[in-house]
C-alpha cells in the first residue's frame, strides 16, 4: 500500500511546476488542469483586500473553476502574493521588469502570502494561507544585470522576480519563513489535510 489513498489523484488547478514538483516530491500524485481566470480583474473586482485575503480569493477561484468541471475530483488551488509594505506586486511582463521590481525590492523586507484552497463538488472544503518574510540584500546593479542575464526568463515565472530554490537564493540576506511557503504551496497544513481526509496514510 502506498502513501496515497485516494482513488484518483488530485487535481492541481494550477501551471506552477514548482508547486507540481513539491506535491510530486512529497508522494502526492496530481493531474494538472490549470484554471483559466483572469486575476487582475478578479483582485479588481474584489476592491482593497489585505495581500493574505487576495491570496486567498485567487486561489479559490481557480479551485473553484475546475471542482466545477470536475464535481467529483479532489481540487487544489493555489496563489502567491508579494507585499512591499502597502504594494502589491505581480509577476513582471519581461526582463525590464523584473530588473524595476528588483530595484524596488532590494535591501528592504516584503512578505509572500501564499494560499491553497481545496474543493469538490464546488464546495471549499479547506483553505490556509501562511507568510513568509524576505529581506533582500542590497546588491549592486553589476550584480543585479549579471542575475537577471543569468536567470534569464525565468524572473517572469514567479512573482517575486526570483526563486530561492535557484540562484535567486543570492538575492538574500535574511528569510524569515516555512521553505514551502515561500515556494508558493503551505504544504504541511495541506498534508494534514489530506491525511484527515482520508487522502493520505496516518
Amino acid at each position: 500500500m502506498g502513501l496515497w489513498l485516494a482513488a484518483q489523484p488530485l487535481v492541481l488547478a494550477s501551471r506552477s511546476a514548482s508547486r507540481s514538483a513539491v506535491l510530486a516530491g512529497a508522494g502526492v500524485p496530481v493531474d494538472i488542469l490549470p484554471a483559466d481566470i483572469d486575476e487582475r480583474a478578479i483582485e479588481t473586482q474584489a476592491g482593497l483586500r489585505s495581500p493574505s485575503q487576495i491570496a486567498l480569493l485567487l486561489a479559490r477561484a481557480k479551485a473553484s473553476a475546475i471542482s466545477a468541471k470536475l464535481p467529483e475530483r479532489l481540487v487544489l488551488g493555489a496563489d502567491q502574493t508579494l507585499a512591499l509594505e502597502q504594494r502589491l506586486f505581480a509577476k513582471p511582463a519581461d526582463l525590464a521588469a523584473a530588473s524595476d521590481q528588483l530595484k524596488s525590492l532590494r535591501g528592504r523586507t516584503h512578505e509572500l502570502h501564499s494560499a491553497v484552497v481545496v474543493a469538490r463538488g464546488g464546495a471549499v472544503l479547506f483553505e490556509h494561507c501562511e507568510i513568509a518574510r524576505l529581506t533582500m540584500r542590497s546588491f549592486s546593479d553589476r550584480f543585479l544585470a549579471a542575475y537577471v542575464g543569468a536567470a534569464g526568463l525565468a524572473v517572469t515565472a514567479s512573482v517575486g522576480a526570483y526563486q530561492v530554490e535557484g540562484i535567486g537564493i543570492q538575492l538574500f540576506e535574511r528569510i524569515e519563513g516555512d521553505h514551502f511557503t515561500i515556494l508558493g504551496l503551505p504544504l504541511l497544513r495541506l498534508l494534514q489535510f489530506l491525511r484527515q481526509h482520508g487522502c493520505l496514510a496516518d
